[in-house]
């Protein structure tokens, strides 16, 4: 999904002493002895490249949250038991599944579970958070998928995505990352969809693709190719989130994850100078010619302040703003565009539906109000949530 710039990493070998002198394009230990001094013959040049700046480590996160996000979409088929919940077990599919199958194609295209199973697992609902002070979902959404294929295209983009950033950056470090660019995509996302549930990893993966492209631009000096590198890595990131107009896509999660992502990025992802990375490994007896005085350029500094500052800036007013049950559409006229753009084939309104409903302690009978249609249901005590839903299936 994205491509990571290698840096060029090769080794020193030293074994007299000498002096090491680095000009642009110029690479080269010239040894010393006591001899040389009497001769005016040039020395030898031992071919010399910069150390190595960082050792691959070892990738903990990816694996870790694969596993999961895996475990808890499992869980989320268990609690949903569709043959059970549904009304209709003969169209959940497969059947064989048993109270793993998944709901009605018609209701969930991605084969997974119903929204009503998302939300009582944790899925983000503007309603919850700010009515019923249930915060925790900014997180829990994260963790949440709505159906197969929706689960094996991020985790897909996780490995992808994550592993290099891991082996190079550490576990910590991508950890947190990957974790606050998800709260800042299910931020965005609460502010502006008030009447949906949102789940889904791609508000983090967004997140670490924004970091990818901070981190390119923070150590700059340090990369070769690095002009084509920037406009691959831009040209990935537009048309990923080209895509997040379509309808049902929530791209403000994934707007807020590459905001958050691309911040995060100059405050966990700097590099220092090769200069400085030199003479701190620069063998005892040599000499390095360099200025470098700085484990970081004045500019990485600077860009790792404000970075830090629009964070904490962002993140609390996001957060104050959410908590008030302000609508952020009723401040931004045209922001809706964003996340959907209406065409000839489809419209990103979403409809109203109206069911007359009444219940027993054995079944529930609704009759939509817009078709006309109606339909008993072999269950009672039915949550208002699940009613919604299956009113919605019986005015499609």
């Amino acid at each position: 999904m994205g491509k990571h710039v290698q840096m060029q990493e090769d080794h020193v070998d030293i074994e007299v002493q000498g002096s090491i002198t680095r000009a642009r394009g110029e690479k080269t230990i010239y040894p010393t002895t006591g001899e040389e001094e009497e001769s005016s013959a040039p020395p030898t040049a031992v071919p010399y490249m910069e150390l190595p700046l960082s050792k691959k480590r070892r990738s903990w996160m990816v694996p870790l949250f694969v596993a999961a996000n895996v475990v808890v979409f499992f869980v989320t088929m268990v609690v949903n038991d569709c043959p059970k919940h549904s009304g209709t077990p003969s169209k959940c599919i497969p059947r064989f599944l048993g109270r793993l199958s998944f709901q009605p194609l018609k209701e969930n295209p991605l084969f997974g579970p119903s929204s009503s199973t998302l939300e009582k697992m944790g899925g983000l609902e503007w309603s919850k958070v700010v009515q019923q002070h249930q915060g925790w979902r900014l997180i829990a959404c994260i963790w949440l998928h709505a159906g197969v294929v929706h689960i094996l295209a991020n985790m897909l983009g996780l490995v992808f995505i994550g592993l290099r950033l891991e082996q190079e950056f550490g576990f910590l470090k991508i950890s947190i990352l990957y974790l606050l660019s998800g709260f800042g995509g299910s931020l965005l996302s609460a502010l502006f969809i008030q009447n949906s549930i949102s789940v889904g990893a791609s508000g983090a993966l967004f997140g670490l693709l924004g970091a990818m492209l901070s981190e390119l631009l923070t150590n700059w000096t340090i990369y070769a190719s690095k002009c084509a590198a920037l406009g691959t890595l831009i040209f990935i990131i537009v048309i990923n989130l080209a895509v997040g107009v379509l309808p049902h896509v929530d791209n403000f999660a994934h707007i807020g994850g590459f905001m958050s992502g691309f911040l995060l990025g100059f405050v966990f992802l700097v590099r220092p100078q090769f200069g400085w990375v030199n003479r701190k490994k620069c063998p005892q007896g040599y000499e390095l010619d360099s200025a470098v005085k700085s484990k970081h350029n004045a500019y990485q500094y600077a860009l790792w302040l404000m970075a830090l500052i629009l964070l904490i800036v962002g993140y609390t007013v996001g957060l104050v703003v959410l908590l008030r049950g302000v609508n952020a559409n009723d401040r931004c006229s045209w922001c809706h565009y964003l996340s959907c753009v209406p065409t000839g084939k489809w419209s990103c309104r979403n409809k109203a539906v109206y069911c007359l409903s009444s219940q027993s302690a054995s079944d529930l009978t609704l009759t939509c109000q817009t078709n006309g249609k109606a339909r008993i249901y072999p269950f009672g005590n039915v949550s208002d949530d699940r009613i919604r839903e299956l009113c919605s299936q019986l005015c499609s």
